[in-house]
């Protein structure tokens, strides 16, 4: 099990494809994160199918240790028990086993599964037997289903479904998947690659995918199936607290990289954390900066006055020790993309500066109410944050209402935030 995620937060597996991926590679990546073997042979033994050996085996991809779910289906019991000699870079020519898309149904149906288990198991097979039925124009429930209806295809769909359940995986990110190019040999006859299922597959769920020159089946129907439906969405690695990671190896072991899936596993929030840890996806800004030794105090204070009026959320100055220990200041403001340029040149014109340096950054303004209440009859607009426990009264406002009471400013100060907070109920 991953680590307790605290609250709000959800268990994330993140799939990089960037080999391609197959169903074997799914379930390998999983067991090699840590996925509960037992948990595993229990929900494939509540299929109530035999004939069949699943084995994990440690190997070397391209030089990356990974591990390996390897079905060997055995010709025992009934017709649909062949071993295909599938390999996630060819299927194998000859007699290919298959089942009516209504007989998985079924027997995923009746199966004693958990029910997540078994709702996205059914989903990727749902997805296959629709798109094979849009391929050759029968109902889905008609379909024959050659290579993914056979045993071994089965166990990788349900052995993955039950993997991620054991890692208590709530929400799944794929990046693009890789296909090849050329063509493949399966039980319709020889197929251009990428498999028609697959690009029907990537076109239903709007996957974003990546070629790469080489024949090899890259992705299979079963592997893309699989992401195609328990992935929510599909890009880079979500921001998260990474748990564990894990590869799982294809059958094949090609020269110049690894032919593996990669899985990253962690708790991730319902709203991202950016770049420096804090909750929320942050707000990109630009902070332009200056350093000037020969403006003057009533210089520099209407620079910030400019800098505020050209846009800038907030401008400041820093004392600092330049070169040869001369005092000198540093001029700072804070803008978005539109601002950018009138910011800058508000700072080279007011200062005089020879130069000017930018970073980007990400801000997390917090939200504020803004209210008005009165003290003596004056108006006085005072901001809230969201829970009320803070209380900033607008000083321009509370320095009009202390000159024309006379009184001290402090005095209006402290009753302006008093109706604040009273008006807040906190």
């Amino acid at each position: 099990m991953t680590p307790d995620a605290p609250g709000g937060e959800r268990t994330t597996a993140w799939f990089n494809c960037a080999a391609g991926v197959a169903g074997d590679m799914l379930l390998g990546a999983l067991v090699d994160a840590g996925a509960d073997r037992d948990a595993v042979a229990d929900a494939l033994a509540g299929l109530g199918v035999d004939g069949y050996a699943l084995t994990f085996e440690r190997v070397q991809r391209g030089g990356v240790t990974a591990t390996w779910a390897n079905v060997v289906v055995h010709d025992v019991h009934d017709d649909h028990h062949h071993h295909d000699g599938r390999h996630d870079d060819r299927h194998g020519a000859g007699s290919h086993p298959h089942r009516p898309a209504r007989e998985v149904f079924a027997l995923l149906d009746a199966a004693d599964l958990p029910e997540r288990v078994r709702r996205r198991a059914t989903a990727a097979y749902r997805a296959l037997a629709e798109v094979e039925g849009e391929i050759h124009g029968i109902d889905p429930d008609d379909v024959e289903l050659h290579e993914v209806g056979a045993l071994d295809a089965i166990v990788d769909v349900v052995g993955t479904c039950a993997a991620l359940e054991s890692l208590d995986v709530d929400h799944v990110v794929c990046a693009p998947i890789a296909v090849g190019v050329g063509t493949v040999e399966a039980a319709h006859g020889t197929l251009p690659n990428p498999a028609p299922a697959v690009v029907r597959l990537l076109a239903r769920a709007q996957v974003p995918a990546t070629g790469i020159d080489t024949t090899m089946e890259l992705a299979t129907p079963t592997g893309v199936a699989l992401m195609a439906t328990l992935a929510e969405r599909f890009g880079a690695m979500p921001a998260m607290t990474v748990h564990r990671v894990g590869f799982g190896a294809g059958s094949a072991d090609p020269t110049g990289r690894p032919n593996v899936v990669n899985v990253v596993i962690g708790a991730a929030t319902d709203r991202p954390l950016g770049a420096t840890g804090v909750p929320g996806a942050g707000r990109t800004a630009h902070l332009v900066e200056a350093n000037v030794d020969d403006a003057t105090p009533e210089v520099l204070a209407h620079t910030v006055t400019r800098l505020l009026a050209a846009g800038a959320h907030d401008a400041w100055i820093t004392p600092i020790v330049m070169k040869k220990g001369r005092p000198a200041h540093t001029v700072h403001a804070l803008c978005d993309d539109a601002a950018l340029r009138t910011v800058a040149d508000v700072l080279v014109t007011e200062t005089g500066t020879l130069g000017l340096r930018a970073t980007t950054v990400e801000r997390w303004p917090q939200r504020r109410l803004e209210r008005t209440v009165e003290v003596d009859g004056h108006a006085v607009r005072v901001k809230l944050d969201d829970g009320g426990s803070r209380v900033k009264v607008e000083h321009d406002d509370a320095a009009v209402a202390a000159a024309a009471l006379g009184v001290p400013l402090r005095d209006v100060l402290r009753r302006a935030e008093q109706e604040g907070r009273r008006e807040s109920g906190t």
